[in-house]
């Protein structure tokens, strides 16, 4: 039987945690379970700045990118004298089960915790959306119309100057917010993991559009892939053509998360309580064509995650 659940958020900072924590709050409370907020993700975990969560804590924080909680990059969480530690406070605090709110290093501690006896289930949250085990996650949807705003307003100084411009995005090793956000704002063309890429051909491309009459041009640039400076200057130097560079870094992680990031937390959140309930455990949750799932850790964290990316191929690096 769970009388409190602990709930948490780490890595990365995502629009709509603050969403998630508010339903696993709500959830819990409505079924008789307290719970506790651990500040700081698995620093706070440790250092036991653990406290308690009601009603009235969560209020007006669906509309709050972020995260209220804190989140913060642990390594030491590696050892499991650590994470004995951890422990101990967990069980001084009276907290039978944990809601892990983030990305796949938040999923790798909830394993190690699971292994260790901790009954925990998972929710993503990372504006990447690389995570196995759910179609998209918490922040993802945020981030992409941070990105097709930011490039709605290089376009129109990038028209007025009839220049080039590349606007490096976050996505660490994965394509989706290039490529989606890329799409949603009129990219003319794309550069992502999961894609071929040439200078060369973009070269070709950048001058024959513009020699046939093109005033300007967006580059949406997956970061990782090359320096955004330094191919803004091979490109002027090869083409003739101004070429600037945008890196919209973290930027893209703030604001208020969008209606779609709100629901979505809210319904993982929700389950994620669900699912303690019922006596699962070691699983995290993601949605799959609106529907629910829960994939164990280890397969989440072992498995790719399997990009859609080329089912946008036909709209991408069309430039005319």
């Amino acid at each position: 039987m769970i009388n409190r659940i602990g709930v948490l958020t780490s890595g990365g900072d995502a629009p709509g945690m603050n969403a998630a924590v508010r339903s696993v709050v709500r959830a819990a409370i409505n079924e008789g379970i307290s719970v506790s907020g651990i500040r700081d993700g698995f620093l706070g975990m440790h250092q036991d700045r653990i406290v308690d969560l009601d009603r009235a804590d969560v209020n007006d924080i669906i509309t709050r990118g972020g995260t209220f909680l804190g989140t913060a990059r642990f390594t030491a969480f590696k050892e499991e004298s650590v994470r004995r530690e951890a422990i101990e406070n967990l069980n001084k605090r009276n907290i039978d089960a944990l809601v892990l709110i983030g990305g796949d290093g938040t999923y790798t501690g909830a394993l190690r915790l699971h292994e260790m006896g901790i009954r925990c289930i998972g929710v993503p949250a990372t504006i990447d959306n690389d995570v196995h085990g759910t179609e998209f996650s918490i922040g993802f949807d945020t981030a992409v119309n941070n990105i097709m705003q930011n490039m709605d307003r290089l376009r129109d100084t990038s028209s007025s100057h009839h220049r080039v411009t590349i606007v490096e995005v976050m996505g660490r090793h994965c394509g989706d917010l290039a490529m989606v956000g890329g799409i949603a704002g009129g990219a003319d063309y794309i550069i992502a993991p999961e894609l071929e890429f040439k200078k060369e051909d973009l070269f070709t491309k950048i001058s024959q559009a513009f020699a046939a009459g093109k005033r300007h041009a967006l580059i949406c640039l997956c970061e990782n892939m090359v320096n955004a400076d330094t191919l803004a200057s091979e490109l002027e130097a090869t083409t003739g053509i101004e070429c600037r560079a945008t890196v919209l870094g973290h930027i893209q992680r703030g604001g208020s998360p969008t209606a779609y990031d709100r629901v979505l937390a809210s319904r993982l959140g929700d389950y994620a309580v669900r699912l303690l309930i019922d006596g699962v455990y070691g699983k995290c949750v993601g949605v799959e064509g609106g529907i629910l799932i829960a994939t164990d850790f280890a397969s989440a964290i072992e498995t790719p995650k399997l990009s859609r990316i080329r089912e946008y191929n036909c709209l991408s690096n069309k430039i005319s």
